[in-house]
């Protein structure tokens, strides 16, 4: 497997002042090890995950299904082999007041959920607070939760810590678990701005 999808920690840079979704993740040792441009002008979200900014080599293709992405699913798909690695589908309705994934596995079969911390942090940050309360993700697989995703207060940046400390035996597919950490940060990031 890739290198870059070893690691415990990352953290996610987003570009603030881009016309697309660019996104750079680094591991615990500041080096960049990964990063994602979202292409331009499309009906449906696709977006590339390369090894650096030259973009000489893809190693994720996270794409959407269908145009709208109100409960859209995305498959994540490593480039080199064209397998799917497994999907990612926003859950809607439940998604207005807090947001809620399901992790899916390569068959489309439900295996965890990525959710935002607490209903009344999330309503508080959609009503009265914005981006003044930073956004704080879990993810668990069945009930055991195998990742965090923390975003940072900045008033200029998009910053997100990612930890998957609590899964030593990288049951959570690191590839599944970065492509929902560039998917909360161009998708969700979007309508925080």
């Amino acid at each position: 497997m890739e290198p870059a999808f070893s690691y415990p920690h990352y953290l996610l840079k987003r570009q603030v002042l881009a016309l697309t979704g660019i996104v750079r993740i680094y591991n615990s040792q500041g080096e960049m090890v990964l990063y994602s441009r979202q292409r331009m002008f499309r009906l449906k979200e696709d977006i590339r995950v390369y090894r650096d900014e030259g973009m000489t080599q893809e190693v994720l293709h996270i794409r959407a299904r269908q145009v709208l992405d109100f409960s859209a699913a995305y498959d994540v798909v490593e480039s080199t082999s064209g397998i799917k690695v497994g999907a990612l589908r926003r859950r809607g309705w439940q998604s207005l007041a807090r947001d809620e994934w399901q992790i899916l596995n390569p068959n489309d079969e439900v295996i965890g959920t990525l959710q935002e911390d607490s209903l009344g942090r999330a309503l508080l940050r959609r009503f009265l607070l914005g981006t003044w309360l930073p956004q704080h993700y879990v993810a668990a697989l069945g009930t055991h939760p195998v990742a965090e995703y923390r975003q940072r207060f900045h008033l200029f940046r998009y910053e997100m810590e990612i930890d998957f400390s609590a899964d030593p035996a990288q049951q959570f597919d690191r590839r599944l678990g970065l492509a929902a950490a560039i998917l909360l940060a161009i998708i969700e990031g979007k309508q925080s701005s």
